[in-house]
């Protein structure tokens, strides 16, 4: 699985990425286009988990899933804000800032990972595309809590802001609104535009990987609030909470692509929705640490190995 991952070319335009980066070449993606793409694959993936909810029909598997998920994303930023603050030597509002990132999700992680482990025989449930949407906005809530704790309230305009980009944020509406309009849809409804989103898919996410990979590498480069301690962290957060991820989906009963799923969402970090969030929240948190960790290593660590990992892990334990 791991030579397969490895010589995808989903995967291998990822490297490309890295690699034009990492010697200083001028190719670049146009922002426009990469904003283009990122919608397009949000809505695609939206799409296709409802007309597969749709086909299913609402399962306990699925009720399962969901709750495992909240629980998942609002739980983890204890575990990592325990590590940052102790192993890290992070102080409370950037640890508070870096844990929010890894107990949220990572929709790109999520979409290559599906394309991999389908085309592996692995397919994840369609409700899973749910799950990856419950999950963006309770780890935001709980790094929030973590960063502010004894310290005083913030003003009630400035949280209704906050509460506003949180749940008005633009991935987590499409995902949800997309998700919807292939539940109402249906199969049969979905057969006019399947030759949009679905034939042309795979081909849009090997071309935005590739300007994740040149972003990621080029972030990596420029940063220089990383030490050791960090980078390794940024490396062990992802492989405990994908861990904890593959244990509790297979626990609850989850099929192992299921839980393989279920793992590579807890060992995601957002480095989109979070980032926005934490902005307006907490723009004392420095970006060069929480952007640099989750979408510098993180990120490229999950695309690369941590997918096939977890998906080994799920296969061995289910």
């Amino acid at each position: 699985m791991i030579v397969e991952t490895l010589t995808s070319p989903v995967i291998l335009f990822f490297v490309l990425g890295v690699f034009a980066a990492l010697i200083k070449s001028d190719l670049a993606i146009p922002e426009a286009f990469a904003k283009a793409m990122s919608i397009y694959l949000m809505a695609a993936i939206g799409l296709k988990g409802g007309i597969e909810v749709a086909e299913s029909g609402f399962t306990p598997e699925l009720a399962a899933a969901a709750v495992a998920g909240l629980g998942l994303s609002f739980l983890l930023p204890l575990l990592a804000f325990t590590l940052l603050t102790r192993i890290g030597k992070l102080g409370q509002i950037d640890a508070g800032a870096v844990a929010a990132h890894y107990g949220s999700v990572s929709v790109v992680t999520f979409v290559t990972a599906k394309e991999i482990l389908t085309g592996q025989g692995l397919s994840p449930a369609g409700y899973m595309v749910a799950v990856l949407a419950l999950m963006e906005t309770p780890a935001i809530i709980s790094g929030l809590l973590l960063a502010r704790r004894g310290q005083p309230q913030r003003a009630n305009a400035e949280s209704s802001g906050l509460l506003h980009e949180v749940f008005a944020n633009g991935s987590v509406v499409l995902l949800v609104g997309s998700f919807a309009i292939g539940l109402i849809a249906g199969k049969d409804g979905f057969e006019p535009v399947k030759p949009l989103f679905d034939t042309g898919f795979r081909g849009v996410l090997c071309l935005f990987l590739l300007d994740m990979g040149l972003i990621a590498a080029r972030r990596l480069v420029q940063s220089k609030k990383l030490n050791a301690r960090l980078v390794s962290l940024a490396i062990a957060l992802p492989l405990i909470n994908g861990t904890i991820g593959v244990a509790i989906g297979t626990f609850i009963g989850l099929d192992v692509a299921s839980a393989a799923a279920l793992g590579i969402l807890a060992a995601s970090a957002s480095y989109i929705a979070v980032p926005a969030a934490m902005r307006m929240a907490l723009p004392e948190a420095d970006p060069g640490i929480y952007l640099s960790m989750s979408l510098g290593i993180t990120f490229p660590f999950n695309i690369i190995l941590g997918i096939t990992l977890f998906s080994q892990l799920a296969l061995m334990i289910g």
